[in-house]
């Protein structure tokens, strides 16, 4: 735990111009949140810390964000950071909101063998909490499927 405080600490030394700009679509340069585990507990529900902070996941067709339809957009539900903007979701039939493609640099992947086989995990590129994860099954134009917990989201309406 102390090399990986370690390390977040000097990225955020060697990357020191950091600027959020006005929409959430816009390209930002994202400061790292590090937050203690306690910390963490207080700022989300049970449910949220679980998918947020150790890659859980909720049951499938649970989420009222399946059947949001407004325009606005998705953001983080541990910091805020804008991910997803509601043109881009769709109705997979799977259960989770999903969405053919992030907001420019706002995720980050990493691979994951929790069921044996490979799968890219995707988590918040601000607080590195787990939103789900990508397929190649998607639609056009991307061909990609980001399959997000509902929990890990905020929806924000235009």
């Amino acid at each position: 735990m102390h090399r990986r405080l370690f390390l977040t600490l000097f990225a955020g030394l060697v990357v020191t111009d950091r600027v959020a700009l006005a929409g959430p679509a816009d390209p930002v340069r994202i400061e790292k949140l590090v937050l203690s585990d306690e910390a963490w507990r207080k700022r989300l529900t049970a449910q949220q810390y679980e998918v947020l902070r150790h890659e859980g996941t909720e049951r499938a067709g649970s989420s009222p964000l399946n059947n949001e339809k407004r325009k606005g957009h998705y953001a983080c539900a541990g910091c805020d950071l804008p991910l997803f903007l509601s043109d881009t979701k769709y109705e997979s039939g799977t259960g989770w909101p999903s969405f053919y493609a992030p907001i420019p640099g706002r995720l980050a992947t990493k691979t994951d063998f929790k069921l044996i086989l490979p799968r890219t995990e995707y988590h918040c590129a601000r607080c590195e909490g787990h939103q789900g994860h990508v397929f190649d099954d998607g639609p056009a134009p991307s061909g990609k499927r980001y399959c997000n917990n509902g929990v890990a989201l905020a929806f924000v309406p235009a």
